[in-house]
């Protein structure tokens, strides 16, 4: 395989749920949910559980990651909606993403099936840790403004679009690393890491680093490491897997949840001083040589030299508009659209404002403007990576 583009580590199968909130308003009153039980829900144990963690998420307009006791939670709510069968994880859909302007990859991968082999892109090379072909599939709520819900006499209403993830993937969680990783990556010229975040043994983690770390020998001196992180149902090992690659990553990014989620509170992103005084404590948990922050409003790399990723970051912003936009069936020619549309006021002025604190060191760009109602809000970091990548090699 001479892919310079390799991508890793986890995949899955989506079923993307086709909202309708009249039968979810009648789930709500068939499980008799009252409004005061609108609380976050850790490990979701029921489907009623599972109903009042979506109600939550909606009521603060947050997206999230949860873990389901049982596959069956999901086939059993899935049943009342119409869906669609799509694959998962961020580097397949940054793979389907980079494909579509013609950028082919190589991908790592632990589930295989059928709806894999039918989706995966044609011009992508594979290897799977895989020993049986299984699907766990994850449950992906997308909801915008628009997806009003009536919980006894009040009703919800998001502050803004965005997405749920829900699953129990047995794949994923025990995350077996295939040997031939290490041959993948004998000509990369950018590796990126993702997928630790549904493991759930400590020591078992620790193997897969360990092995990882022994493939990741074979990378060639110039070879670009970038880590995509991710909401870890263990925050522990959150921290576990940055001591452990730290060294080893050249970019670490993250999208605007995670980023509150390391500095514990809610971060004004059209503030350019607080985003910059976040931005310092959050190098002093990551120690790398740039950071890249990606967000509704705007995308930045943080670090020595930032203005060299001013393509990538754009590529980044065009595909994640794309995707936000058109939806999974984008086409080359939207990309192109997309990629001379006007930015986002906002973010146009909070970027011209905090590059001018931090010349040198901050290079941001504001997001596209995108007036449609009618959006995806599901594997937008998936397809800003998928538009940052290429970039960093072409």
């Amino acid at each position: 395989m001479t892919k310079d583009i390799v991508l890793g580590l986890g995949n899955n199968i989506d079923y993307e749920i086709e909202w309708d909130s009249a039968i979810f308003e009648n789930l709500v009153h068939e499980f008799g949910i009252e409004y005061s039980e609108i609380h976050p829900v850790g490990e979701v144990q029921t489907q009623r559980d599972l109903i009042i963690s979506i109600l939550s998420y909606m009521k603060e307009g947050k997206g999230g990651e949860c873990f389901v006791r049982s596959s069956q939670i999901i086939e059993d709510f899935s049943k009342a909606f119409r869906k669609k069968i799509t694959l998962g994880g961020t580097s397949v859909r940054a793979a389907i993403a980079m494909s579509k302007i013609g950028y082919s990859s190589a991908l790592h991968l632990v589930t295989m099936n059928d709806d894999v082999r039918r989706l995966l892109p044609p011009d992508c090379e594979y290897i799977c840790s895989a020993p049986e072909e299984n699907s766990y599939p994850h449950l992906i709520i997308q909801f915008t403004q628009n997806h009003t819900i009536r919980v006894q006499d009040k009703i919800i209403r998001p502050k803004q679009a965005n997405r749920i993830i829900y699953d129990n993937d047995l794949d994923n969680i025990l995350m077996r690393l295939d040997p031939r990783l290490s041959q993948l990556l004998l000509n990369a010229k950018v590796f990126l890491i993702s997928g630790f975040n549904a493991m759930q043994d400590q020591s078992l983690l620790e193997d897969r680093l360990e092995k990882l770390l022994i493939s990741m020998k074979n990378l060639p001196k110039d070879a670009l490491v970038f880590y995509e992180d991710a909401c870890f149902y263990n925050k522990n090992f959150s921290r576990i897997v940055r001591d452990k690659l730290l060294g080893h990553i050249q970019i670490f990014s993250l999208n605007e949840d995670e980023f509150e989620g390391y500095i514990g509170r809610k971060i004004n992103l059209l503030d350019p001083l607080e985003v910059l005084q976040s931005l310092e404590v959050l190098c002093k948990l990551i120690p790398v040589p740039k950071i890249v922050l990606h967000t509704q409003y705007w995308a930045l790399a943080y670090g020595r030299d930032a203005d060299s990723l001013k393509k990538a970051l754009k590529g980044g912003i065009t595909m994640g508009g794309t995707r936000y936009r058109f939806g999974d069936d984008f086409t080359r020619q939207n990309y192109f659209e997309m990629e001379k549309s006007a930015p986002q006021k906002e973010g146009a002025q909070f970027s011209d404002r905090i590059n001018a604190m931090k010349q040198g060191e901050i290079c941001c760009l504001p997001c596209v403007e995108v007036n449609d109602k009618n959006v995806t809000t599901i594997g937008l970091g998936d397809a800003f990576v998928g538009g940052f990548l290429p970039a960093l090699v072409h």
